[in-house]
């Protein structure tokens, strides 16, 4: 999940700015659908098992917990995208990845050393774009800041990068259809999710001036 960073409100608003009313009731919105879905997928990765104890699995319950730390601590924004579209993509997109079983009904795509290496590097660009945000980490595009340290200096959305490659690694190692289609979907609404960040993002001069300087996305010299 990639947190928008310095991103105007889209409903039109002449002053360019919500009332501290509507500010607050859509931050503490996010804020509880943050805390409860990966509160859920934390619990449900400690109740349920995580298999064998190695890095792996360590890392993504570091990855999924830190999350639950920042949104407590996070700083308040009076701009918040009030966009319906920008809500459900923003939610869907976190939430999917996050109740996706791994069954495998095939062999490993690629050899299993490979495939562990690739989620474990994932996992870690996930956690690297988490802990550059801090207090700035969100879901839904708000102004709280841009960020260009860590790998944000590679790529404008590291973290969905990370996420990627932690989903290809997966599939590779424990391939299904249903999988494999689910992940798709999931890549789906992550490009969305950049799209309709950069359509508000680049109203910031402050991101454009970022976005100059950081070329691509989400893949060096792809996208």
């Amino acid at each position: 999940m990639e947190p928008a960073k310095a991103v105007h409100p889209t409903d039109g608003s002449s002053s360019g700015r919500f009332v501290p009313s509507k500010a607050l009731l859509l931050d503490i919105v996010e804020r509880l659908v943050i805390l409860g879905a990966y509160s859920q997928f934390v619990i449900r990765l400690l109740t349920q098992g995580m298999g064998p104890l190695n890095i792996g699995s360590i890392l993504i319950v570091m990855s999924e917990s830190i999350p639950l730390f920042f949104i407590l601590i996070r700083r308040f924004s009076t701009q918040v995208s009030r966009h319906p579209f920008d809500w459900s993509i923003a939610i869907l997109g976190t939430v999917m990845p996050l109740l996706i079983s791994q069954t495998a009904t095939h062999a490993s795509l690629l050899p299993q050393v490979l495939c562990n290496a690739i989620i474990v590097l994932g996992l870690c660009v996930q956690i690297a774009a988490k802990v550059s945000l801090g207090r700035s980490y969100g879901i839904v595009p708000a102004n709280r800041g841009v960020e260009s340290t860590g790998p944000y200096r590679f790529v404008r959305h590291p973290m969905y990068l990370g996420y990627t490659m932690t989903h290809i690694g997966f599939v590779c190692l424990m391939p299904s259809p249903l999988t494999a289609f689910l992940y798709a979907i999931t890549f789906s609404l992550q490009i969305v999710r950049v799209l309709r960040e950069e359509r508000v993002l680049n109203e910031d001069p402050v991101y454009r001036e970022f976005a100059s300087q950081v070329r691509y996305r989400l893949v060096p010299g792809i996208f």
